[in-house]
């Protein structure tokens, strides 16, 4: 149900799921209100209803939270779902999407995050519009209302517009008794019992205005006092619950009742791996302000470096003096470091040296394997794939190598056994991989590796659904759900979808030119070979231009097949030739990078083409069943001697 506020749209909710209830005894009713003080905490309006785990792997962090909410009988009522944050949001979004549980949502449809707008734009529920029939309520009638609450009444809403909602006990603590009952009343506060975790009630706003207009009238000072009262009397019953925790730090952050740095470096880094980088940079820097500690620098270096703000964090960490650490903090700092100068500032060479200069200091066997795994990743990126298989392979077979050393080496090798055309090894790798605790952005490598082996054998479909998974709303913030969308792109040009590519690599590439990722130059080559095969050629161009000028050798995995991919394709529309002009064809040489096998002449299909040379070993058997699924989905224009597929000077096969 979508309006304006405060047209009844909570009233006819609680109408239709009572309704619903009284029908089906066995239902399960559950309700979740966004608040705007809820948006700003993962998970905020659920945390009643979910458990938090597989903290880092978005995903399966989401499929952890559905399982959690109950069985095929559950009604979940959502309110004011406009005010839900990402992962809230992204939650309602998979509930309706699966078909778990039914549905009742309310919302501003002109302010709802992206996975809540996608309810009705995906036809998943049915979109009921109202119409206020007086129009909307005018913020002044607010002002004028809340200027007759008496003093008790006031101060409820004084305490909700900083922190909504808060529990009826707690509030009476801090309004006094009475206080929420006269507020409810004057119809300025209403309760509820949200069921879950609790029976106790809750006290929300009864408009979603009144706190709005509550927390604009109200002096900063006297708003500091509300927050450091709140803090200070949550801090005595500490919670188990992740989101509750972060609350609690956010609402100390402008208030008197400061918490210990360490307790909000802690925040800041489960936030970070919550995905809300915001909130993680929020915190750490309040941290690092009020202490100067290492712990506290390095948290908001994370959050900077992954918002792909290089120069920022890179400033933080050279202030370092590394000459005193411990080797376990060198090796937090120089891993950090290392990492932001090779993708955010572009200078892998400076990167790599400062890698080997800090393994030169370490005397353990643990440490010196991460740096290892690491280096494979430069490797790897730098399109030294033989040395990244190398390295890569000696850290798995170490038994002193941690998840952080399987999750890089596990993912590089994986990509590496792609890229040479090793497609038994991938999925093993994968595996490996995706077991590490954290695999960060890692799993964007070890996706393109899957697809790309789908994509090999023929399994567009499959290729399809596993690209899907990055972008169904589970990849919840940026820069990780523009990385989703380029993997999801690249399979989408492999089977012919060239305008859905091109749809979505153009808010991707404009999210990542921002950042120092390597997916960045890829994501541009993309969206050139999308419109050039759409017959834009200008904008292809365009987009090549921009991609040459971000490659380098951050990104040289990437060069060759789609430096050549694209700017074929661009020649190919052109000139208006159905074939490959010969000064876009790939050399017959083998590529520093391994890049693997050749693609046919539209640059979007996997074809037979084995002439790389030594870097590529083909079985005759795949390369048979590449060509017979690319023939089958690609019929080549008129049969010309010229267009027809040459033979594999190896196994003899097309």
């Amino acid at each position: 149900m979508l309006g304006p506020d405060g047209i009844g749209k909570s009233t006819l909710a609680r109408v239709a799921a009572e309704h619903f209830a009284g029908q089906h005894p066995d239902t399960l009713v559950r309700w979740v209100t966004g608040t705007p003080t809820e948006r700003a905490v993962p998970f905020g309006a659920f945390s009643h209803l979910v458990q938090i785990a597989d903290i880092g792997k978005p995903a399966a962090l989401l499929r952890a939270a559905r399982a959690s909410l109950g069985g095929d009988d559950l009604l979940l009522v959502v309110d004011d779902a406009q005010h839900l944050d990402v992962l809230s949001a992204t939650l309602v979004y998979q509930l309706a999407r699966v078909g778990t549980a039914r549905l009742i949502v309310t919302a501003r449809a002109d302010a709802s995050p992206d996975a809540i707008a996608a309810l009705w734009s995906d036809g998943l529920l049915d979109r009921i519009d109202i119409e206020p029939p007086g129009g909307t309520t005018p913020p002044a009638e607010v002002d004028a209302f809340l200027a007759e609450l008496p003093a008790p009444a006031r101060s409820v809403l004084e305490y909700l517009a900083v922190c909504e909602p808060l529990s009826l006990a707690d509030l009476t603590v801090l309004a006094g008794d009475g206080a929420v009952a006269e507020a409810v009343r004057w119809g300025a506060a209403e309760t509820r019992v949200r069921g879950g975790a609790s029976e106790d009630p809750v006290v929300y706003t009864a408009h979603p205005l009144f706190a709005e207009r509550t927390l604009a009238a109200l002096d900063p000072d006297d708003a500091r006092q509300r927050r450091t009262e709140l803090v200070t009397l949550l801090s005595q019953r500490p919670s188990e619950h992740l989101s509750d925790r972060l609350r609690l730090m956010s609402l100390a952050r402008d208030s008197d009742a400061r918490q210990r740095p360490a307790d909000v470096v802690a925040a800041a880094q489960q936030a970070l791996r919550l995905g809300d980088m915001a909130l993680g940079e929020r915190l750490a820097r309040s941290a690092l302000e009020r202490s100067g500690g290492l712990a506290a620098r390095l948290a908001l270096a994370h959050a900077l470096g992954w918002q792909g703000r290089g120069r920022e964090a890179d400033a933080l960490l050279a202030d370092v003096d590394s000459a005193g650490l411990t080797e376990a903090a060198l090796m937090e700092w120089a891993l950090l470091r290392a990492a932001n100068q090779f993708w955010m500032l572009s200078e892998p060479e400076r990167a790599t040296a400062f890698l080997r200069t800090v393994r030169n200091r370490v005397a353990d066997a643990g440490p010196r394997t991460t740096l290892d795994a690491l280096s494979a990743t430069f490797a790897m990126n730098a399109g030294n794939v033989g040395h990244a298989v190398k390295v890569a392979k000696e850290v798995l077979a170490s038994a002193s190598a941690d998840d952080q050393a399987v999750a890089w080496a596990g993912s590089a090798a994986a990509l590496c056994a792609a890229r040479q055309g090793r497609f038994g090894d991938v999925e093993r790798l994968a595996q490996r991989a995706l077991g590490a605790e954290h695999p960060g952005l890692l799993r964007f490598t070890i996706g393109l590796g899957q697809t790309t082996t789908l994509l090999m054998a023929g399994r567009l479909d499959e290729a399809r659904q596993l690209a899907r998974q990055f972008t169904d709303f589970a990849e919840l913030q940026q820069p990780g759900r523009a990385i989703g969308e380029v993997l999801l792109a690249h399979v989408l040009l492999a089977g012919g979808e060239f305008a859905s590519a091109a749809d979505i690599l153009i808010p991707a590439t404009a999210t990542l030119e921002r950042t120092g990722y390597s997916w960045g130059p890829l994501s541009l080559t993309l969206l050139a070979t999308a419109l050039s095969q759409l017959g834009d050629t200008a904008a292809a161009a365009k987009a090549l231009s921009r991609a040459e000028s971000r490659h380098g050798t951050k990104s040289a995995l990437f060069a060759p097949s789609s430096g050549w991919r694209a700017r074929g394709g661009w020649r190919c529309c052109a000139t208006r030739t159905a074939r490959w002009p010969p000064r876009a064809r790939p050399p017959a040489r083998p590529s520093a990078a391994g890049s693997g096998p050749w693609r046919c002449a539209s640059g979007t299909r996997p074809c037979g083409w084995a002439t790389a040379g030594p870097a590529i070993r083909w079985p005759g058997s795949a390369t048979r069943s590449i060509v017979s699924w690319a023939e089958s989905r690609w019929p080549t224009p008129a049969r010309s001697p010229r267009a027809m597929p040459r033979r594999c000077g190896r196994c003899r096969t097309s």
